[in-house]
């Protein structure tokens, strides 16, 4: 998969993660046909192009831990995104259990 394409998958399937729940990076590399590539998952994120309207801030790790190097502030900012939406975080963490989001 191209870089430009690859890039566009993650996007556009993190447009589907509804407000209120998470995904891991690893979700979205599987979900777009490229489940070895979660590390690249969080660097297409990181550049994310469309801030605001691409929620990246709904990607935790797999054990729902926020990303400490959030590109859009940190992991303050990522906590305070998604506590606005209502997910609740303790200690830096998501329950995936309770917050996680299945892709169909």
């Amino acid at each position: 998969m191209q870089p430009g394409k690859f890039f566009q998958s993650v996007y556009e399937v993190l447009m589907t993660v509804p407000r209120g729940k998470v995904v891991t990076y690893g979700q979205i590399a599987r979900a777009i046909g490229a489940p070895r590539m979660a590390r690249h998952v969080g660097y297409a994120l990181h550049v994310n192009p469309q801030p605001g309207v691409i929620p990246c801030h709904r990607v935790v790790n797999r054990e729902g831990y926020l990303a400490g190097a959030f590109a859009f502030g940190g992991e303050q900012a990522q906590r305070k995104l998604l506590e606005e939406e209502g997910v609740e975080v303790i200690d830096g963490k998501v329950d995936l259990s309770k917050f996680g989001y299945t892709f169909n």
